[in-house]
Formats: C-alpha cells, structure tokens, sequence
C-alpha cells in the first residue's frame, strides 16, 4: 500500500508552502525582463510564468535587480506584471516504469497514460564520471547489421556519430539499433523532430518489441529551443538513471545539429555573441558535455554506449557541429546521398567511417578481412570512372581487377542485416564476398 501511494506523497513533498513573486517589467523581442527575484535565482533556473496560461521560461539572464527569461512558449498574452515564480534548477526525475513510454523534455507523459516521476530528481547537467574512475570499452555488440558488426564495429560504452543529410536513411538505422543493438535499456532523444513521425517512429520504426525496452524523449520541431535543447539533456539524465543501476544503456540522440540550432538560439537570447559560421562560443563545450556523460562507467555502474546523429547540409563535415562532434567521438558513420540514391540502404560510405574500436576489438584474422575490404573498396573508388567508362584494360592493375570482381557483393553486403550466427556469422559471410 505505501508502494502504490509513494508517487503521490513525492509529489506533495515538492509543493512549497510559500513562494516569492516577481512581476515582469519588460515584454522584449521573444523575452522577458523580470524584477523581485534576483537575488533568488540562479542563471539556467526554470522559472513559471503566470497569465491567461501559465507557461514555463528560463533564467538566461542576471543582473543586479532584474532577470532576463526565454520562456517556453510564444509571448501572445502576457502583460506588463504578470506574476513569476522562481522553480529552481531544471531537473527530472525517471523512473523504471518509464520504459515503454513517451515523454516530453519536462518528464511530462505524450502517450495520453499517467507517468509517475522517480524518488529522486536529477540535475540535466550532471557532470560525467570521474576521468580516472571510468572502466574501458567493453566488449564488441552484436548489432543486427552485418556491416556494424564486422568493419565498423561497436563496443560497450563507445560513442559513435551517424553524419548524414535530410532523407538519407538516418532514423531507419536508429531504429535498427533500438530493436537488435545488444543493450538492456534504449533511450531514445528525439530533437525537433516533425510532429508527424513521433507515431510513425514509435510504432513502425521501433515497433512493439523496441518499445519495450525503450524510454522515448521527445521535442517537437515547433516548440521552443529551450525545450529542444532539454530534450537531449533529459533524455542523457534518463540514460544515467538506468546507468547508476549497474545496467548496459543504448542512449541514441537524433540529432545533435538540432541540440546545437536550439542551444544557439538561448545563447543569442541571452546576449551571447555569434562565431563559428553563425554559432556561439559556448557551443563547443555544450556538445562535448553531452557526450562526454556517454561512454563507460565507473566501477559498480554500467555503461552508456551513444550514438548521436548530425545532419551535414551539402556533405560539409567540416561544419562547425559535424566538426566538434567528430573530435570528441570514439568513431563516425557516413552516410552518402550518392550511395542512398542507388538504393542501398544504409548508405554507409566505409571510406570515410571509422570505428576507434579497432583494431583492439577484433582478432588478427578479423583485422586482416577488414582491411583487405578497405583496400577492394579503395580499389574500386579510384578506377570506378574509368571503368564505367570502358576506358580500364584487364590486367592493368590486379588489385582493380580484383576489385571489379569483388565489389558488387561487398557492397551487397554493406546492406545486409546479421546472419544467423551473431557476430561469428557476420565475418563468414564477409570472408565469402572477399573469396567469391
């Protein structure tokens, strides 16, 4: 019986007996100046907002006498002193029967079912483990593609980047991994997404067997960039809740370049001043913090392994997100539109990926099948236009000649999903494409 009504009594233990106001003094260009809170607030507190409707705002402002707010929603409706109520540091509180759930970044439920919050509220910016305290990569995953499971693979507690543009075939391979990647617990961000693919993703992408184990967090592409940029926050708090119960947590976030638009719009609002192509200086340390609380835990912990998506406009992996993000990973996955526009899915261009696993988390002889794959591929790319061409002769280079025969079944099997056999089964098959 205490079980049933513990919830509830968190709840009432978080409601104040009383609570300071503060009136807003000023209705700016998307924010608000407040006074009476001061010296009660603290820069990223989350503020509520009163009015017609009650909205939540952001801290993203002090000074000596007046708080700058972003509030969550648009301004239509406010006036000159509308009540303000300081809430506090931004927190959220997961608990195990999240799984199977759709949330919002505030820990509020999207599915239409009750959602109790856990006994204990964590801060969205939780600093990551102890640098001398965390484990090593772990062993490699079984991931469900043959591709992820021999030439790119993914140890426990890796972070890896999917770069790509728009219609490449980036979701698709998330879900894949939310369904197969070996993991007890999946934590799905999705940031700014179109409303009309949260259904579609959940029912058709992850399907009943990924939802299962899966916690999905999810910002809509029309609310404010306070709730983006919280969305990867809380759902990384929601991965470090199963994580500090001693369980293995795939944590996918789609996408870091919507995390870093939505952190560069608070950073404007708040007076920071625009660099890096448009982005502020803050943005680098933003994304290296959420990545950074990915990857191994501490002894007695588990591990979170991340996968992060990056939209790259026009193929730009020097762009300032795919560039940050690409230095602080363990390994990054291209995918071409070129290779998608011939119709293999994932269109994983292995050229330019690579897996920081290796060569460790392979044995010499897997070593050796991965790099003579590069090599027929590499092969393949520099003659392909004189090939296609007929302008190559037989027998002018062996190892083109090679690659004319290989290549169409290592590209077949660059799109294949594991065969039975697990990761085992995976290099079989590859060692027959490098041999037919």
């Amino acid at each position: 019986m205490a079980d049933l009504f513990a919830p509830l009594a968190q709840e009432l233990g978080r409601i104040a007996v009383s609570r300071p106001l503060g009136r807003v003094v000023s209705i700016g260009a998307g924010t608000l100046t407040i006074r009476g809170l001061h010296h009660l607030a603290a820069l990223g507190d989350r503020v509520a907002i009163g009015g017609p409707r009650v909205m939540g705002g952001e801290v993203v402002g002090l000074t000596d006498g007046a708080l700058t707010v972003l509030p969550d929603d648009g301004l239509q409706g406010l006036g000159i002193g509308a009540e303000v109520t300081v809430q506090g540091p931004a927190e959220i509180a997961p608990d195990n029967s999240w799984m199977g759930r759709v949330v919002d970044p505030l820990g509020r439920p999207l599915d239409g079912r009750p959602l109790y919050p856990g006994a204990v509220a964590r801060t969205l910016l939780s600093p990551p483990p102890a640098p001398a305290q965390r484990r090593r990569l772990g062993q490699r995953l079984s991931t469900g593609k043959a591709a992820f499971d021999t030439v790119l693979p993914i140890v426990r507690g890796q972070r890896i980047g999917l770069f790509a543009g728009s219609g490449v075939g980036k979701s698709s391979l998330l879900g894949t991994f939310a369904r197969n990647l070996q993991a007890d617990v999946v934590v799905i961000a999705l940031i700014g997404e179109r409303g009309r693919e949260l259904r579609e993703f959940t029912e058709f992408v992850l399907g009943p067997a990924g939802m299962r184990r899966s916690v999905v967090v999810a910002a809509t592409s029309d609310q404010s960039p306070l709730l983006r940029r919280r969305c990867a926050l809380a759902g990384m708090a929601v991965a470090e809740h199963f994580r500090d119960q001693g369980l293995h947590v795939l944590f996918l976030a789609d996408s870091v370049t919507r995390f870093a638009e939505a952190h560069r719009e608070i950073a404007l609002a708040g007076g920071e001043p625009a660099s890096l192509r448009g982005y502020p200086p803050s943005l680098q340390h933003a994304i290296m913090s959420l990545a950074e609380r990915a990857g191994p835990g501490p002894e007695g912990a588990g591990d979170i392994t991340g996968i992060f998506s990056v939209l790259v406009p026009g193929s730009d992996m020097d762009e300032p997100v795919a560039d940050i993000l690409r230095g602080v990973l363990d390994g990054h996955v291209v995918l071409s539109r070129q290779i998608a526009e011939r119709g293999r899915y994932p269109a994983i261009d292995l050229l330019r990926s690579v897996s920081r696993s290796l060569p460790w988390a392979a044995t010499t002889d897997e070593n050796e099948l991965i790099a003579k794959a590069r090599r027929i591929l590499s092969s393949w790319e520099r003659a392909e236009m004189m090939v296609q061409a007929g302008l190559y002769q037989k027998g002018s280079d062996p190892m083109v000649d090679q690659a004319i025969r290989l290549w169409p079944g290592l590209d077949a099997f660059l799109a294949e999903d594991a065969p039975a056999g697990g990761l085992v089964g995976s290099f079989q098959r590859l060692q027959a494409c490098l041999q037919s």
